[in-house]
């Protein structure tokens, strides 16, 4: 068994040729800065989806979306696949040892005329060995780099197919909202065509009695067919965004979801903290995934340099040979065969020089495409965070601005019923207050999408979805100013 014994030794001793992965400096500033008027808090940030959303019709879809959505699927099975190709790619790293039975019967002819003597006669031979076939000894790291290698792909994809957990999730909860908003502005078109339906019939009875004009009438009637055109993009609207939900979702809405709440009743429970460790940003599935492939394209550069040395692969056996079964396994039939092999490169074309040169850029690549999810994980945090500041102030200042166009319009319309002024008035205020209250609507829509946004900049909060650990760099966030006494 001694020739089984030194190619595993070998094989532990291995050295390795990958460079040592050095950390990028970060390409961003050391601290993220947040704007004035963001409250602080002491809730944590790391809230799971299911405590994010107040919304238990939003869960639900979201429940179903994690368990049908073909996207997710496709993103499961390409991890699965990559750690599959892990696996082969490890097992290289072991001698693949095989246990072979023979058995032969041979008959070998008579030959009268050369040799009479000679007779037709029967051999039988049986053998049974054990042995590897062409095992490389990894003396310069070669395959334990490509292990490396294919071990760091398959986190990789398996990062992957967090980040594409987290988008599903908000995507969901955009969709939503997004059907909510077409839902309430369809609610809203209709409420106003039937006012401005009673606005024509008004002008019509005024103008019955000779005390408008039939300008007024003209007026009303293209103020009604306006309604009519805004209705029906707002059912277009409406059945676009719950065609996009049920694409998300994967199956067909059943019919005992909770009823959805409305805009204004949905809640997004997001309070960041007063201090943000930069763990809750580098554990970004896309951060932590190109991360990994920084870490994959490091170790083929190890193995594009082991090319350059001599290669040793061993082939041997051991095992009987009888020309009986009955003695197979006697003292004197113990056969062996020790058969080691050693190349050399000598003369390749460039090739295993363009191979390391390749490998190498493609480390640079990867270093930048590590820098940029950082650089793009910081920029979204920062966008959310303004969202963040300035959402829940302009929500009140639209607010009074529906409150101010509400007294407006309904002053307007005494004043024209008494005739103290004219149409053009009474339109202008109508227009204005249907044009503020579908801004309130959207303001909201854009508010909860921003909360959303926020979260999967945070790198999102999935309990069963545990974190892998980054490369350790740390970055502090200021605590956010706040402007509430």
């Amino acid at each position: 068994m001694r020739s089984f014994t030194i190619p595993i030794l070998l094989t532990l001793s291995a050295c390795s040729l990958s460079p040592a992965l050095d950390k990028p400096a970060l390409p961003v500033p050391a601290v993220v800065s947040a704007i004035a008027g963001l409250g602080t808090q002491d809730s944590a940030v790391e809230l799971e989806w299911r405590t994010l959303f107040g919304d238990r019709r939003l869960r639900r879809l979201i429940e179903l979306a994690l368990a049908n959505n073909r996207d997710l699927r496709l993103a499961t099975l390409n991890a699965e696949t990559v750690q599959a190709q892990y696996g082969i790619q490890r097992a290289a790293r072991f001698p693949a040892i095989d246990a072979t039975g023979s058995a032969a019967r041979q008959r070998t002819a008579a030959n009268a005329e050369t040799s009479p003597a000679v007779s037709a006669t029967v051999q039988n031979q049986y053998g049974l060995s054990l042995g590897l076939s062409a095992f490389e000894i990894d003396l310069f790291g070669r395959v334990r780099s490509l292990s490396d290698t294919a071990l760091a792909r398959y986190l990789a994809s398996d990062q992957g197919r967090r980040s594409a957990r987290i988008a599903l999730v908000g995507a969901v909860a955009d969709a939503h909202f997004a059907e909510r908003l077409a839902q309430e502005q369809r609610q809203l078109a209709e409420r106003t065509l039937a006012d401005w339906q009673q606005s024509l019939d008004l002008a019509r009875r005024l103008k019955e009695r000779s005390q408008t004009s039939g300008l007024d009438v003209v007026q009303a009637e293209g103020q009604l067919a306006t309604a009519k055109v805004d209705l029906e993009a707002r059912i277009r609207a409406m059945a676009q965004a719950r065609n996009a939900l049920q694409l998300l979702i994967g199956v067909e809405q059943p019919g005992d979801l909770p009823d959805p709440l409305p805009l204004e009743g949905q809640a997004v429970t997001l309070g960041p903290p007063a201090g943000l460790p930069s763990e809750l940003l580098l554990r970004r599935p896309d951060i932590l995934q190109a991360e990994q492939a920084l870490i994959a394209a490091n170790a083929d550069i190890g193995a594009a340099r082991a090319a350059f040395f001599p290669r040793l692969s061993l082939t041997t056996s051991l095992g009987y040979v009888s020309p009986a079964m009955a003695g197979l396994f006697g003292a004197d039939q113990g056969t062996w065969s020790f058969a080691p092999q050693i190349t050399l490169p000598l003369f390749q074309g460039g090739r295993l020089d363009a191979e390391l040169r390749l490998a190498e850029l493609r480390k640079s690549a990867a270093v930048a495409e590590y820098e940029r999810a950082i650089q793009i994980a910081f920029r979204e945090v920062a966008d959310g965070l303004a969202g963040q500041a300035t959402f829940g102030r302009q929500l009140e200042a639209q607010t009074l601005v529906v409150a101010s166009a509400e007294r407006r319009a309904a002053l307007s319309g005494q004043r024209y019923r008494a005739g103290v002024e004219g149409r053009l008035e009474l339109l202008d205020s109508q227009r204005q207050l249907y044009a503020a209250r579908q801004a309130l609507l959207n303001l909201r829509r854009d508010a909860l999408s921003n909360a959303v946004a926020l979260y999967k900049a945070l790198g999102g909060a999935m309990d069963d979805e545990p974190a892998a650990p980054s490369l350790g760099h740390r970055v502090t966030v200021e605590p956010w100013l706040s402007s509430d006494p």
